[in-house]
């Protein structure tokens, strides 16, 4: 591991000190390697179609709340992230919420993208993809982070781990699984995969 770490760090670099270049940039990203990509390599994720995404704390901290007897109790935070959930389609017409539960340090929701297809073409004619999972998810947690700084005090770390899970629900039967798994989440809290002491 010190091996990889001092590696890396002389591909930053080229010696000790110095502030980095633009090439010592392209190195570093040569020594770091690409990232492998969560989403589905060539799927286009500016069409409609039915998403279940998992959104997770930073580092799973229990940031949202807790689990008593089988209910969810969101603080103040936990109720901020649901409140910006249901915003998510009040501000976006072509997207419906479905099912969510907004777990102590994840939530789980299942999202309907419905575009008409004069939108999906000038979707994918952006370059940021605007209107795609990826843009709705990312200014979901914006939007959570910059309304959380008014709550926290002192200012607290990141809140959300970088990235998303998702699944593109592509039938009837894997819908309603996903339904079911959502609503019996917060009784099955200690056997969840992201459950942490």
């Amino acid at each position: 591991m010190v091996g990889r770490v001092k590696q890396i760090v002389d591909a930053l670099y080229g010696r000790a000190g110095g502030s980095p270049s633009t090439e010592r940039k392209s190195r570093w990203k040569t020594a770091m390697g690409n990232r492998r990509s969560m989403r589905l390599h060539q799927y286009d994720y500016t069409q409609s179609g039915v998403y279940f995404v998992t959104i997770c704390a930073y580092r799973f901290r229990r940031l949202f709340g807790r689990i008593v007897n089988g209910s969810v109790q969101l603080n103040s935070l936990g109720r901020l992230v649901e409140d910006e959930w249901q915003r998510t389609a009040a501000v976006r017409h072509y997207v419906e919420i479905d099912l969510y539960v907004v777990m102590p340090n994840h939530l789980h929701g299942l999202l309907f993208i419905t575009h008409n297809q004069s939108e999906q073409t000038l979707a994918r004619s952006a370059s940021m993809q605007s209107n795609s999972l990826g843009s709705i998810i990312a200014q979901f947690k914006s939007i959570v982070t910059k309304r959380s700084r008014i709550l926290a005090s002192p200012r607290q770390m990141p809140i959300w781990k970088r990235n998303y899970y998702d699944h593109i629900v592509r039938n009837e039967r894997s819908l309603e699984r996903i339904r079911n798994y959502i609503l019996e989440n917060p009784a099955r809290w200690s056997d969840d995969r992201f459950y942490r002491d």
